[in-house]
């Protein structure tokens, strides 16, 4: 049974970076439009999801040109065309990954298929402009202003109205962003990096450089592929139950990988024991804490089913009692690394830099408190 009232923390929308751009605070994630990949949701399937979406008050759906073979972003474009309304939707997608083996050029961060990619996600999507154009991933090869140049004139031209990037080392962000101020160009108005309470690394360099350079923070896997979900139970570090994360695992992505360790079988044991304390799912506690970490604008969010759906789109209502957020905060931060382990407050306030005298500034660019 679904319904199709406006969910109004749905619709409380925020600005995406330094832009004037308006997006919702979670944004529906389309890479499980499509049953190419052996699981996912056919075209009627990933329709009603998209509608559901729009209804409750969502703006921002997020796809790629890799997703599905590129079936994600044809569902979406004839979603749109049959529907209308594209021109009050922010559309994002991206560019990277090589869609033609054997060709070099089909792949990768190069002025050749960055409009490449474009014109054929312009195609699949029914549409003249993206509305957020992201690097899908860094290629290690590519010079950062051959893609900043090029993502600029994309926006000039008017096929392209703002830029992101994904997936990129800190460096090279602040690498970019600096190249765009000096050069007048197109800035960076988000990252899209992977940000759950199983994996925080990005506290050490992406969110600082986020918040001091302009950017955005756009979490993408906020529930770890599915392991805070809740609905996996565990046989030594490997996941079972109904789902995609046990078919997956074993496989040999270090994506999926790194999730199978005693260490985040414990984050999910807190996250249950938070989740009954609240009468809320796993799943809509491990959304809320991340939608509030700072520099966080909008949380992507996949779905398969309505009322998966339904259940995400309230996490936006759900409120993390200081007492249990410590108790979450506790048994997920980050290992401390060189050089962070200098920035422990005990350091700081022994008067290595300060020559004993008290300064009001607290050194949390490791570890940003929930706004």
């Amino acid at each position: 049974m679904t319904t199709t009232a406006r969910i109004d923390s749905l619709a409380q929308y925020h600005l995406l970076g330094r832009s004037g751009l308006r997006v919702s605070p979670l944004c529906l994630g389309a890479m499980t439009f499509g049953t190419e990949w052996g699981w996912g949701s056919p075209k009627d399937t990933a329709h009603r999801i998209l509608a559901r979406y729009l209804e409750a008050g969502g703006n921002f759906v997020d796809t790629a040109d890799g997703y599905t073979g590129g079936s994600s972003e044809a569902i979406i474009g004839d979603y749109f065309a049959q529907a209308g309304g594209r021109d009050r939707a922010v559309i994002a997608t991206k560019f990277t990954v090589n869609t033609w083996p054997g060709d070099p050029n089909a792949g990768g961060n190069g002025r050749k298929n960055i409009r490449r990619a474009l014109e054929g996600s312009l195609r699949r999507l029914k549409t003249d402009y993206v509305d957020l154009y992201w690097l899908h991933a860094w290629d290690g090869m590519t010079p950062v202003e051959e893609v900043m140049g090029t993502l600029d004139a994309l926006v000039r031209e008017g096929k392209v109205r703002y830029i992101g990037l994904s997936d990129v080392p800190a460096w090279y962000f602040a690498r970019a962003q600096s190249l765009a101020e000096q050069e007048g160009w197109e800035r960076v108005a988000a990252l899209q990096l992977e940000y759950s309470l199983v994996e925080r690394n990005i506290e050490r360099e992406h969110i600082p450089a986020a918040l001091a350079l302009g950017a955005s923070i756009t979490p993408w896997s906020p529930l770890a592929s599915g392991l805070l979900s809740g609905k996996y139970t565990r046989e030594g570090t490997q996941a079972k139950g109904e789902g995609r994360l046990p078919s997956i695992q074993g496989g040999g992505n270090p994506g999926f990988e790194k999730l199978f360790t005693e260490r985040n079988w414990a984050i999910v044991d807190a996250l249950r024991e938070v989740a009954t304390e609240l009468d809320r799912s796993p799943a809509q506690v491990a959304l809320a804490w991340v939608t509030r970490r700072p520099g966080v604008a909008s949380t992507i969010i996949g779905a398969t089913r309505m009322e998966q759906l339904e259940a995400n789109l309230h996490a936006l209502d759900v409120r993390i009692p200081d007492a249990l957020a410590a108790k979450l905060e506790a048994v997920s931060r980050p290992e401390r690394v060189h050089p962070y382990h200098f920035f422990e407050e005990d350091f700081f306030t022994g008067g290595m830099f300060t020559g004993g005298t008290t300064v009001r500034a607290e050194p949390t660019w490791f570890r940003p408190a929930p706004r």
